[in-house]
C-alpha cells in the first residue's frame, strides 16, 4: 500500500453527504475542490502506510468531536467559495 492521507478520503465522503444540504451552492469541480483544500488546509493530515493504519485511523476520525472540526471546516469553505466562486458562478450568499 502507498502512503496515503486518511484525512482526504474522509473529507471527500463527508463532503458529499453535506453537500445536498446546500443547493445554491455551485459545486462544480472547480469549487468542490476548493472546498477540499480550504478544509485539508485546516485539519491534520493523518497520513497512513498499511490497512490497518488506514482502519484504525478512520475509525478515530469517524469520533463525534473530530466529526465535528470536519463538518465545520468543510460548512466555513462550503460558504467562503459560495461568496467567491472562481470558476465564473454568481456569488452566492449560504
Amino acid at each position: 500500500m502507498a502512503v496515503t492521507n486518511v484525512a482526504l478520503e474522509v473529507v471527500q465522503r463527508e463532503y458529499q453527504s453535506l453537500r445536498a444540504a446546500f443547493p445554491k451552492f455551485c459545486g462544480c469541480d472547480i469549487c468542490r475542490s476548493d472546498v477540499l483544500v480550504y478544509a485539508l488546509n485546516r485539519l491534520s493530515p493523518h497520513y497512513v502506510s498499511t490497512r490497518q493504519g488506514e482502519i484504525l485511523t478512520e475509525l478515530s476520525l469517524g469520533s463525534d468531536q473530530e466529526k465535528a472540526k470536519l463538518d465545520v471546516a468543510l460548512v466555513e469553505g462550503i460558504r467562503k467559495v459560495a461568496l467567491a466562486p472562481r470558476c465564473g458562478a454568481k456569488p452566492t450568499q449560504l
